[in-house]
């Protein structure tokens, strides 16, 4: 049973070792907070969104010393790395020399035909992608004036336009993105682009917010156009550390049931009859297991006497109450045990089915 339609056909490319579009699964990724240039710290970051399992990463390029940091923060990653540029084509031309896997350019500010070009000739000579990012923001004027303002239309005439001309310069390892910060414009850009291109498209609503309007936008924006079959990769936007972000796209990715990424934790809402503190426990085990890759549904119930048939289709789950834990197995008891042992206990079974499960996620690379 599912709820996503058949997957839009897109060509694939190459993000670094990372195959985008075709049948590649849809890639998980997120962009550093940090200052580029303090290679230490982005480093650092970069890390942690590789143990949350984001698979490209994009840092930004403001000036020539952060596309000269690109170099040593490549040589100390395992994921792709994207430079992220505005207004300076010279900076684009500088990050593909310093080992950037790709680039992002914002059609609206690089510049002319003629820096576009010379982008294009460096990303071929580098064997990297670009994406075309169109932002609602930052269309051209005489499009703004055409569509009587920054409208889906004249976001995909955009992107039609810079596509034309990348295609022009007979430079085809193209993906593209059509943002607003809203999902009505976003969603409709997307479905308008996806009728017209067969290039691979990256989905995700830009600008959206803090931790709650941020999800929010994204979950519903990011999961019609993957329910309709439109995304070869996505990034959530928040206003939140990046980690964060790589956590969202897993849950969009697990709730449309497109892939599975590390554990799916389903926990009751609890109500009067709870006797435990189940927001605490679940906060601890969402914690520990964040970085655990191998897929597995687990449940954290605050009764004991529901739990387990309520949870039923776990494999792992616990629950408590009046001092007893018990853990259960799709739904059959195996163990009780003092109540203040529920976490415990929990990632200990979860341990051991780990290291029975351990392996790539089916269909990834």
């Amino acid at each position: 049973m599912t709820i996503v339609a058949q997957r839009h056909p897109t060509r694939q490319i190459r993000v670094g070792n990372r195959p985008v579009g075709g049948t590649a699964p849809v890639a998980v990724q997120s962009m550093t907070n940090t200052r580029t240039q303090d290679v230490a710290a982005t480093v650092a970051q970069i890390k942690r969104l590789e143990a949350a399992g984001c698979e490209i990463v994009r840092v930004a390029v403001p000036d020539a010393e952060a596309a000269a940091a690109i170099h040593a923060i490549r040589q100390a990653i395992g994921i792709p790395l994207i430079a992220d540029i505005h207004f300076d084509y010279r900076l684009a031309l500088a990050a593909l020399a310093a080992g950037a896997d790709g680039l992002r350019i914002n059609p609206g500010n690089i510049g002319g035909a003629r820096k576009v070009r010379a982008v294009v000739a460096a990303s071929r000579d580098h064997a990297a992608p670009i994406r075309i990012g169109v932002n609602a923001g930052s269309l051209e004027k005489d499009l703004l004036q055409a569509h009587g303002g920054a409208t889906p239309e004249a976001m995909v005439a955009s992107a039609l336009r810079h596509i034309a001309l990348l295609r022009s310069c007979d430079f085809h390892e193209i993906k593209v993105s059509l943002k607003a910060s809203d999902v009505a414009r976003t969603v409709l850009a997307y479905r308008l682009l996806a009728q017209q291109t067969d290039l691979p498209l990256h989905v995700g609503v830009t600008e959206a917010g803090g931790l709650f309007p941020g999800v929010v936008k994204s979950a519903i924006g990011i999961g019609m156009l993957l329910a309709e079959g439109i995304g070869d990769t996505l990034r959530v936007s928040l206003t939140r550390d990046p980690v964060e972000e790589v956590r969202v796209g897993y849950e969009i990715l697990k709730a449309l049931e497109i892939r599975r990424h590390g554990p799916e934790i389903i926990a009751c809402p609890t109500c009067g009859r709870c006797a435990i503190n189940l927001f605490e426990i679940l906060e601890e085990v969402e914690k520990a297991l964040l970085t655990h890759p191998v897929p597995l549904k687990i449940a954290i119930m605050g009764c004991a006497v529901n739990g387990p048939g309520e949870a039923r289709e776990a494999d792992i789950g616990i629950a408590g109450g009046d001092g007893r834990g018990i853990l259960f197995k799709k739904g059959r008891v195996v163990k009780t045990f003092p109540q203040d042992q529920l976490v415990r206990v929990l990632l200990e079974a979860v341990a051991e089915h780990m290291q029975s499960k351990t392996g790539p996620e089916p269909g990834d690379p």
